[in-house]
């Protein structure tokens, strides 16, 4: 039961990445503006995909508890 919510839980992720990832809320970060020299699509882009990374990894070690 436990592996499957881990399934659950990781295709929820994949989903969320989809939609954090696609078009509409990619052209809302795509402007002129630069946080710390970094252009704000750049750092939004590298953070969504580390917080992805991050959260996948921590389903993924926490296993079938």
């Amino acid at each position: 039961m436990r592996k499957g919510l881990a399934a659950q839980r990781l295709v929820a992720v994949f989903i969320a990445g989809m939609l954090l990832l696609n078009y509409p809320l990619l052209s809302l970060f795509d402007r002129p503006e630069r946080v710390f020299g970094i252009p704000l699509l750049h750092l939004y882009l590298f953070v969504v995909w580390g917080g992805l990374v991050l959260v996948v990894a921590w389903i993924v070690e926490r296993g079938p508890r």
